[in-house]
């Protein structure tokens, strides 16, 4: 397993994670963020906006951002908070994790600025592992109190995945969930359908979500596997043609090259108490999906 950390040609630092069938990743110490997850084919897993900018302090347009201390519009700060667009430094506090046995893996760390505990005012510690293994990559973020008052956050693992052809493309698992939905002020609903498919732009909040939830790509015969734990919602995200093209780091046509799919905590904040640690983890794989009756068959990797 190897990690090697460069510099890339918009002078930021980056870490590369390599793994021995040939599967990769890149996390910026920018953001924290991981821009690139390339499986054991060179096939890249994640968006990356071909206009995205890569100049402080704007965030990236793709890969994982991380959104802390707070989750899009709801709250005071600025969207999705500040955490995307900070300087992380490379952990090297003993990690109180498992060690992470056959994987490629570095941990991060964000401690706040004076400039940062003006905007929030609270003293933390937000670390991020991410590990890559074969055919997965997990990301495993905590926060620490170590202010002297309890305070409370929203967070989200803001994915980009890459997919062949929006249209064509089926998320499982958040069938008959509330939701929130971003475009009608947060209204709350219940869902219909016995699965998300996109022919319009979304921008939902769904509320407690399973652990597992399946992202089936038929033109790829790909389905995604998104797990996680300690963040109970998911967004699901996609701009369709009318807001992409008012988007500046986003190409007119690329939001039929992706969806956006997170493991967050929004509905309910998380609240820790001083010294007290919030853990949360979400792990992507994926897996061959195979026609059966004209229908990929994601039961497997929901139930599985």
């Amino acid at each position: 397993m190897m990690v090697d950390l460069v510099r890339d040609s918009s002078g930021l630092e980056k870490v590369i994670l390599t793994e021995p069938r040939g599967s990769s990743a890149q996390v910026l110490l920018y953001g924290g963020q991981v821009i690139s997850w390339k499986n054991e084919r060179g096939e890249e897993l994640l968006f990356l906006s071909n206009k995205a900018l890569f100049k402080p302090p704007k965030a990236i347009r793709g890969g994982i951002p991380i959104c802390f201390p707070q989750f899009g519009s709801f709250g005071s700060l600025e969207q999705h908070g500040f955490a995307r667009n900070r300087l992380w430094a490379i952990d090297t506090c003993p990690s109180p994790l498992p060690a992470a046995n056959n994987t490629s893996t570095i941990d991060l760390i964000l401690i706040p600025t004076e400039e940062d505990l003006k905007i929030w005012s609270r003293s933390f510690e937000l670390r991020l592992r991410v590990s890559l293994g074969p055919g997965k990559l997990t990301l495993i973020p905590r926060v620490r109190n170590i202010d002297n008052k309890p305070f409370s956050f929203t967070f989200a693992l803001h994915t980009y995945l890459s997919v062949s052809d929006i249209s064509e493309v089926r998320v499982e698992g958040l069938e008959t969930l509330d939701y929130f939905d971003n475009l009608l002020q947060k209204e709350r609903f219940t869902e219909q359908a016995d699965a998300i498919t996109f022919d319009d732009e979304v921008d939902r909040v769904y509320l407690s979500t399973p652990t597992k939830i399946a992202v089936i790509d038929h033109e790829k015969k790909r389905t995604f596997e998104l797990r996680k734990e300690g963040l109970p919602d998911a967004v699901v995200w996609n701009p369709w043609d009318k807001k992409a093209k008012a988007i500046p780091d986003f190409g007119d046509e690329e939001y039929k090259q992706m969806v956006c799919i997170e493991a967050a905590a929004i509905e309910h904040p998380i609240m820790i108490r001083p010294r007290e640690e919030w853990k949360g983890r979400q792990e992507l794989s994926t897996v061959s999906s195979s026609y059966f009756s004209g229908q990929l068959d994601p039961l497997r990797v929901l139930h599985g």
